[in-house]
């Protein structure tokens, strides 16, 4: 059951699960609120390669965090140590958009489309936390058949209710979970619905490559232990550890090294916001 960019975008049940959603996965997030822009903010971190790269990977923060914290955790440094020729961008997708019902149509016009048209052949979209979750309705909501993103690297995602994850796990898993009763479930029932079809579960279109990782003292665990038996062993990485950086960290140094990016000689160059107003305040 495909789920359209219009419905994610449009739908007030889903506008007003937005606040509870975003709770959910931290209440430290709960109390901060910013004011969403126009276009996104980015800080764009190109690599220097031999060969101009054709990879663009996005990085999407999770509900506290702004993309500085990617650079400072070194997740672009592992990028350079690894080889990978790809380019970096961080984006400010922070919680107002999904408050908003808006991440998706903001990823699309401020970072894919823009990406494509500078010549970007492929684009991962890696996320943390809720980032996670972003980076799983973009694609979601994309067309079946289309190829917008080329795969999703996603560290403790936030997948929704635990519940709909304990009734995927009795059913004996997503192949056997018989999938949304209507097109007005919930939008996490929807979202393992998208799941089943794209891990061989369901009658689907084009399946999205999927990395998944997650601490195993994770407070999202149990979910991510539900999708984590429906793919391949070779695209799933756990470490001790819960739901914080030092268990990220972990995970994205063994994560990088599997993605499916062309290596080169790559050292990065300095980042470029590409809107000049603080990420932080002061």
């Amino acid at each position: 059951m495909h789920q359209s960019p219009a419905r994610w975008s449009g739908s007030p049940v889903l506008r007003r699960a937005g606040l509870a959603l975003a709770c959910a996965i931290g209440l430290a997030g709960c109390a901060a609120w910013r004011e969403p822009t126009v276009p996104l903010r980015t800080i764009a971190v190109p690599m220097a390669c031999a060969t101009q790269a054709d990879t663009l990977l996005v990085l999407l923060p999770g509900i506290g965090s702004d993309p500085q914290e990617f650079l400072d955790e070194g997740f672009v440094e592992t990028v350079r140590e690894t080889g990978l020729a790809a380019d970096v961008l961080l984006v400010d997708a922070h919680r107002a958009y999904y408050d908003q019902r808006s991440i998706v149509d903001r990823l699309r016009e401020d970072v894919v489309r823009p990406a494509r048209a500078r010549g970007y052949g492929r684009v991962w979209l890696a996320g943390v936390s809720l980032g996670g979750l972003g980076a799983l309705l973009y694609a979601q909501a994309s067309p079946p058949a289309a190829a917008e993103v080329d795969g999703l690297l996603l560290i403790a995602p936030y997948l929704g209710e635990w519940l709909t994850a304990q009734e995927i796990r009795t059913a004996g898993g997503l192949e056997r979970w018989p999938g949304p009763a209507t097109p007005d479930a919930a939008f996490d029932v929807l979202l393992w619905g998208w799941l089943k079809e794209q891990t061989g579960g369901g009658a689907g279109g084009r399946q999205q490559p999927i990395l998944l990782g997650y601490g195993t003292g994770d407070r999202f665990a149990y979910s991510a232990e539900v999708l984590a038996k429906s793919l391949p062993a070779s695209q799933v990485f756990t470490t001790p550890g819960g739901h914080d950086w030092p268990s990220w960290r972990a995970l994205w140094r063994r994560m990088v090294p599997a993605l499916p990016i062309a290596r080169g000689t790559c050292t990065p160059g300095p980042p470029a916001a590409t809107v000049q107003v603080p990420l932080r305040s002061p």
